[in-house]
């Protein structure tokens, strides 16, 4: 597993031309909205961006939008070529190895009791937001609350899966960066809360992102299909 930063974040070409599976974890040196391949950069408050300093770049796998600040998340890409056998045809189903392999980790550290999404996707009441809805191979908490979030994009070489999670949760700062109406922005604020949840914040700081980074990066070569955590 390699760490890289955002400037070659829109670089597919990368993985494309790879004939193995490849993870690379992905760092910000400053606040980063990363937006979903569709998404309009109009969702967002130019002002309140401007504000913060953040730069906005955009994945190229779909959903909405997630604020990523320095050492406050662990995102990995994780690269599966179609002769993988982690490959699925079936687009909800591609993803269900990735939560999987996520919900090993977490239990490695800790955190036990997860559920991989498999149901349709849910965009949530929210949908601008990425952690507002649950999509297939994303991980929940016993409580409901969302872990990691995923998304991902598909080539005829292969499938590049965007997967994150964070220290401790905060939706409102995020929030603050949407164009909303100052009473929207505190509805959507109230409404968020407890929709996710951090890695340390269920573990009251005894886990950690760096050692949920190790187990995924030494798990990730054999990783196979067996499922290690209940779906739903």
């Amino acid at each position: 597993m390699s760490t890289e930063d955002w400037r070659t974040f829109a670089d597919v070409e990368q993985f494309r031309r790879r004939t193995k599976r490849h993870c690379v974890v992905r760092k910000v040196q400053t606040a980063t909205v990363v937006l979903g391949s569709t998404q309009e950069r109009a969702v967002l408050s130019p002002a309140a961006v401007a504000h913060l300093g953040a730069q906005v770049v955009r994945r190229r796998g779909g959903g909405g939008a997630v604020l990523l600040m320095p050492g406050d998340h662990l995102w990995i890409d994780a690269w599966i070529p179609r002769d993988d056998p982690l490959w699925h045809d079936d687009v909800s189903h591609a993803a269900l190895w990735a939560g999987q392999w996520w919900s090993d980790a977490l239990e490695a550290v800790g955190i036990g009791g997860t559920v991989v999404h498999s149901g349709r996707a849910q965009s949530g009441r929210y949908p601008a937001i990425c952690f507002s809805g649950r999509g297939p191979g994303e991980v929940v908490a016993p409580s409901g609350a969302k872990i990691m979030g995923l998304s991902q994009w598909r080539s005829r070489e292969g499938a590049l899966f965007h997967t994150c999670a964070y220290t401790h949760f905060d939706a409102a700062p995020l929030v603050g960066l949407i164009a909303l109406s100052d009473t929207d922005r505190v509805t959507w604020r109230e409404a968020l809360d407890g929709t996710a949840v951090g890695v340390e914040d269920l573990t009251r700081g005894s886990a950690t992102l760096a050692g949920l980074s190790q187990r995924l990066s030494s798990t990730f070569g054999d990783w196979a299909t067996t499922p290690a955590a209940p779906r739903v």
